[in-house]
């Protein structure tokens, strides 16, 4: 029985191209591209593999990226059901908490808040667990809001127990394709920053408006991640090292979907020097992991967001993913590895290899991601009938994208 290809982020660039009242030509040279490969794009003989393109065609079509990778997906299986589910409960938090007013309820003991905090960054965080974590979200943001109010000596450690709630609200709400709460996410973690007025923290919510922030605003974020970066220059002590250096993975970033290949490497490789700076014991500030295995993690990232192909691959040879517990993280290299691979023909049996043991490490992070899915769905056409056939199509049906 012949299967057809499915191609749905194709057809949804068909169907907006059409609502726009766009010719395949007009839309080809908004996005930068030729009408051919937009041509290409829509029928499903090419797919969307990185975020520069998806930006660019969702400029040009004048929509959300979401609306073309059809964002939040369906749950395609039980656990991204729940993830998805509590949702609803984390919006509510977001919209209905604010810092100095006390939301009523009881609150427990220091001790036990704390815990459950570090629990929540510590075991759910590193296991990319996004229905735990969203389960457990609203309660603690009514208790941590709670404890602001009515213990004042507590209230350093409640603003940044806040900080660190509110960011993993962003990060579930962001992972699973939920527009709109990650910024509402964020920018209450930046209202506890300054009420913190630390250095270190205000740097730390610039990284957050960056990591969270939308497509739609890669310059802003540049800026921003380069002003805080500049802005901790002088503050001495690990801690800022710690918060500039992630704060030039965001610029490389925006640089790397932007095509400013010199300015990607030049921040990745002022990252890089300020993970050497650091002492062999400190802090991890924040839970950001930086160092040199994270600096790793970033130079796969960007040379797969800039089509670097065999490059990426040796570049992974000198990465110890393993090194940093969070499971997503983990994760994120092997889909970039394995996005890369798939790029060449002669290594897209590598290339499964790599995104299944990515969806292995962290399945509701990996399942949620669209240009994990977009690359799926460009390798099934030529899924052999063999050991990574199977593999490729048992982690697409896992993924909602098997044909029907």
């Amino acid at each position: 029985m012949s299967e057809s290809r499915p191609n749905d982020v194709g057809r949804r660039l068909r169907e907006i191209r059409a609502w726009r009242g766009l010719s395949l030509e007009a839309a080809a040279g908004l996005s930068g591209i030729s009408y051919g490969y937009l041509g290409k794009l829509e029928r499903g003989d090419k797919y969307v593999d990185s975020r520069r393109l998806l930006e660019a065609l969702a400029s040009a079509l004048r929509v959300a990226p979401q609306e073309i990778t059809g964002q939040p997906f369906a749950p395609a299986d039980p656990l991204s059901g729940e993830a998805h589910a509590a949702i609803a409960g984390v919006e509510t938090a977001l919209e209905t908490y604010d810092l100095g007013e006390d939301p009523g309820g009881a609150v427990r003991p220091w001790p036990e808040l704390a815990a459950e905090v570090s629990n929540l960054n510590m075991a759910l965080r590193e296991n990319a667990d996004y229905a735990a974590m969203g389960y457990v979200l609203p309660g603690l943001l009514s208790e941590l809001h709670a404890c602001y109010v009515r213990e004042s000596r507590r209230r350093h450690d409640a603003l940044v127990a806040l900080i660190h709630v509110y960011r993993a609200a962003a990060s579930v709400c962001k992972n699973l394709g939920v527009r709109g709460l990650p910024m509402m996410a964020v920018r209450q973690a930046h209202d506890c920053a300054q009420v913190l007025d630390e250095p270190e923290w205000l740097g730390y919510a610039a990284y957050l408006r960056g990591i969270m922030g939308g497509p739609g605003a890669r310059q802003r974020q540049y800026e921003l991640a380069v002003r805080a970066a500049d802005q901790l220059a002088g503050v001495p002590g690990p801690n800022a090292v710690q918060v500039a250096g992630t704060l030039h993975f965001i610029a490389a970033l925006a640089c790397a979907v932007q095509r400013d290949v010199p300015r990607t490497h030049d921040h990745i490789a002022a990252a890089g020097e300020l993970a050497q700076r650091l002492p062999e014991r400190h802090e991890n500030f924040a839970g950001l992991y930086f160092g040199p295995d994270n600096v790793g993690l970033w130079r796969v990232s960007l040379a797969t967001e800039l089509g670097d192909g065999a490059k990426v691959a040796e570049l992974a040879n000198d990465v110890r993913a393993a090194a940093i517990p969070l499971l997503s993280w983990q994760a994120t290299f092997h889909a970039d590895l394995g996005r890369a691979l798939a790029t060449d023909r002669e290594t897209r049996g590598r290339s499964v290899e790599s995104l299944v043991t990515a969806e292995q490490l962290a399945p509701q992070y990996v399942r949620n991601n669209p240009l994990v899915r977009e690359t799926v769905t460009g390798l099934l056409p030529t899924a052999a009938h063999d050991h990574t056939g199977r593999e490729l199509r048992g982690l697409a049906h896992r993924m909602g994208l098997a044909p029907r």
